[in-house]
């Protein structure tokens, strides 16, 4: 991929950092889109490694329909492991669009280093599938509403205008 095509977004980059990723020809989002990236039909890799629930919950919500998600691949925490450790109570609430997508989603867990068994062990590849995607009820679809996280503990991401 060539580096002008890479768009990277992080809080926590200082500004010798930014400069660099600048240097290095790499675009940086200018502001804080919590995640809500739209890959406007473009095939879109996300390297999202140990980010907040919040974060993968925004970027499908942004991206909410069969053509466009089938469009995303995202390199990041188990989506399983996710529902897994989640009541599924809290994930449907807190993290719907994570909920909703479970059956429409293909994942591929990374495999895990002998010398960093605790550092990446959670990584996955998740890619959606259109014809998986198609196979969900046409109500999965309906509900299009911004997640807010107003009743949400932990949130795990650094909002807009922190």
């Amino acid at each position: 991929v060539p580096p002008a095509r890479c768009a990277l977004f992080d809080p926590a980059f200082s500004a010798r950092e930014a400069a660099v990723l600048r240097a290095l020809g790499l675009r940086l989002i200018p502001e804080n889109e919590e995640g809500k990236h739209d890959v406007e039909g473009e095939a879109t890799v996300f390297y999202m490694v140990h980010c907040g629930k919040a974060l993968y919950n925004n970027l499908l919500w942004r991206n909410w329909s069969p053509a466009a998600l089938s469009k995303l691949v995202i390199i990041g925490n188990s989506f399983r492991g996710i529902e897994e450790r989640l009541l599924s109570r809290i994930l449907e609430r807190d993290y719907s669009y994570i909920a909703k997508v479970l059956k429409g989603v293909e994942e591929m867990a990374l495999p895990s280093h002998p010398r960093y068994l605790d550092t990446f062990n959670d990584t996955s590849v998740h890619w959606f599938p259109l014809e998986k995607l198609q196979e969900l009820s046409p109500e999965v679809w309906d509900f299009v509403e911004e997640p807010m996280y107003q009743d949400c503990e932990d949130l795990e991401i650094i909002r807009k205008g922190e």
